[in-house]
């Protein structure tokens, strides 16, 4: 029989069980290790609560449906000619659009107003309605982005394309006709004459 070797207050105690001769210690888990089952759990408590309680957060078809639109936009911004039916096309792609709104945000609600209904809205407003079907200088989306870039200067509206640029204009105007239908009557209505010059 062989002696079996003293223990030292050090050592740490072996657990009573033995699997196919394994024997493991009785010791406490290591801190970083319950610290990361722990912040596992109240990450997945909090993950939880955002896309299932609260439905805070995009559900899987709509993560889809964003990333079909981010590739369809880089698509269409490759398009080397810009016409008629890629404008229309823009105008349906969420990524183009949500981008258009942004720009129109910050630089055409001044005059426009952001419901983009400019003087029907509010009769001080600079700037046209954009959202029905009278358009002063061509409703056709190459007339639009054409008034967008070169502007109006007797009516005020400066020539937003050596500001922002082809692309923004064109992500403007795909904002503007978000608002339209395809294919829409477009009524063509004489300018305001500009206000009599005083005597």
């Amino acid at each position: 029989m062989t002696p079996t070797p003293p223990t030292t207050p050090t050592e740490d105690a072996l657990r009573p069980h033995t699997y196919d001769g394994i024997r493991e210690y009785d010791k406490r888990l290591p801190n970083w290790w319950l610290f990361t089952l722990y912040a596992t759990i109240v990450f997945w408590v909090g993950y939880w609560s955002y896309y299932e309680w609260f439905h805070a957060g995009p559900t899987g078809p709509q993560r889809v449906e964003l990333a079909m639109a981010r590739i369809e936009a880089d698509r269409l911004a490759a398009t080397p000619t810009l016409d008629e039916a890629s404008l229309w096309k823009m105008s349906r792609n969420a990524v183009f659009v949500e981008a258009g709104k942004a720009t129109f945000t910050s630089t055409c609600v001044a005059c426009h107003l952001a419901s983009l209904r400019g003087k029907d809205e509010n009769p001080t407003a600079i700037g046209p309605n954009l959202t029905d079907q009278k358009w002063i200088h061509g409703g056709q989306p190459t007339q639009l982005y054409d008034t967008v870039t070169k502007g109006v200067l007797a009516k005020g509206m400066p020539p937003w394309g050596p500001v922002l640029g082809p692309k923004k204009i064109t992500e403007v105007v795909a904002y503007i006709l978000s608002h339209h239908q395809e294919g829409e009557p477009i009524v063509l209505v004489p300018a305001e004459p500009p206000p009599p010059a005083p005597q």
